[in-house]
């Protein structure tokens, strides 16, 4: 049976009450955010308090004519601007960029209870709290300025959608219960068809990580689809859990399916990396043992492979508050390729081959870092490179877009999702500042290129 400390927070939360939560318990990081970064970060004995670590950069979207900070050689405008909470896209053969108008579905057995009733104000004060839009708009630049001129709505009625792939002539979506298929009709402007369903995936009425991704395989056959743990550390029982925390490959003409990869708290963003054909994931780890545990990280993913939650983390670290252990599990868990800092919520991913940026960015993975909530100080809220060489990570990061929260700690903007639009530019989702961003290389910048 799994007990943890998670158990004790709802009680421990009313006799402190609300106030003192909200003002930022938990303790303070002891090492910088570039010490949990690589491919082997700094891992401090865990900081066990009473309260979780919240420290909320509070949403209030960008201000007129303020947009993101680009990196040295970049330039960054908006491609579209005035949508309704943009999480994800992903590019159509035609140029057309699709974009999942999306948040959390309705979740009561999340949100019952005092620890429920906080978690979905922080929510809110960060910017989740707004109801879903439930579709996927499709943008065009039909004139080649760098500025969508044509938007309209593509799919409608669906449930939480993230995830898209286009596969022959139907268009995959991954709703938060299920993925479903519609036919593509190129040069269409919108969709009406009704949905096929391939598979059903969790969800319910407990649905901690709604958010479901999906990526089609090279020969068209199969669908990878990223499912994320249904609590912090399995506090709800292993029950609960049953098919997350996973990589799903899902049979496209059959819709059988089987567990790919397992023990991955939150997996999101998903990416072939070109050179050596590997899947890679950005994952979101655990929380509640300090703001320096544990770094997210991004790693390819081995068929069969155990990647530890909820028993250890980043490898054979043992969680102490998962009862009783499981050594034996514990003993295979994989150790993943690079950190990407602590609580940095890095949630996009896209590799970078055939871009049209500085040649600095020409091999490696766009990740973009939605932001923390329970670090100090805050981590995340920017895109990032990560420079590849023979299909591995190399060096330290990159930084491409910067200055999403103001000086006085709130959030103008939380980058999501990544994508190359069809000139090589990288598109950037913000859903926070419900604009698509669209960086490209800076004219005439001497030393580059």
């Amino acid at each position: 049976m799994i007990q943890t400390l998670h158990r004790r927070l709802p009680a421990l939360i009313a006799s402190s009450g609300l106030t003192l939560l909200l003002l930022g318990c938990g303790g303070a990081a002891r090492l910088t955010e570039d010490a949990g970064i690589g491919p082997s970060p700094q891992l401090p004995p865990p900081q066990a308090s009473l309260l979780p670590t919240v420290h909320i950069a509070k949403a209030i979207g960008w201000p007129a004519g303020a947009k993101p900070q680009p990196g040295p050689g970049l330039s960054v405008a908006a491609f579209a601007d005035g949508l309704d909470h943009p999480r994800w896209l992903y590019r159509l053969p035609d140029g057309g960029v699709l974009v999942a108008e999306t948040n959390s579905p309705s979740r009561p057995d999340d949100d019952a209870g005092i620890k429920g009733k906080v978690a979905k104000l922080v929510m809110k004060r960060a910017g989740a709290g707004v109801p879903s839009a439930n579709r996927i708009t499709l943008l065009r630049d039909t004139d080649g300025d760098g500025v969508a001129d044509q938007r309209s709505v593509y799919l409608q009625g669906l449930n939480s959608p993230l995830g898209m792939a286009l596969v022959g002539n139907e268009l995959f979506v991954a709703n938060t219960d299920a993925v479903v298929a519609f036919p593509y009709v190129p040069g269409a402007t919108q969709i009406s068809a009704a949905p096929r369903k391939l598979v059903d995936l969790p969800a319910g009425t407990r649905n901690y990580h709604w958010t479901k991704n999906l990526i089609a395989s090279a020969d068209g056959r199969k669908l990878y689809v990223a499912v994320g743990s249904n609590s912090n550390v399995a506090e709800n029982g292993l029950e609960a859990e049953r098919g997350r925390a996973a990589i799903w490959e899902v049979d496209i003409a059959s819709g059988a399916h089987r567990i790919y990869a397992s023990g991955l708290r939150n997996p999101v963003g998903m990416a072939w990396e070109p050179d050596s054909g590997a899947l890679w994931t950005s994952v979101n780890e655990r929380d509640e043992i300090g703001s320096d545990l544990v770094p997210d990280y991004m790693t390819s993913v081995k068929d069969g492979g155990f990647y530890g939650w909820p028993y250890s983390y980043y490898g054979q670290n043992i969680d102490e508050r998962v009862q009783p252990p499981q050594g034996d599990r514990i003993a295979r868990a994989l150790v993943p390729d690079y950190a990407l800092g602590p609580h940095t919520a890095s949630l996009g991913l896209a590799a970078a081959r055939g871009n049209a940026l500085p040649s600095v960015y020409a091999n490696g993975m766009f990740v973009g870092q939605h932001g923390s909530w329970n670090r100090k100080p805050r981590s995340g809220y920017k895109v990032i490179f990560v420079p590849f060489a023979g299909g591995m990570p190399v060096g330290k990061p990159v930084e491409v877009l910067t200055g999403f929260v103001s000086a006085d700690g709130e959030a103008y903007g939380r980058p999501v999702g990544v994508a190359l639009d069809a000139s090589g530019a990288l598109l950037v989702a913000d859903d926070v500042g419900n604009t698509v961003w669209r960086v490209t290389a800076a004219r005439a910048v001497a030393g580059i290129r």
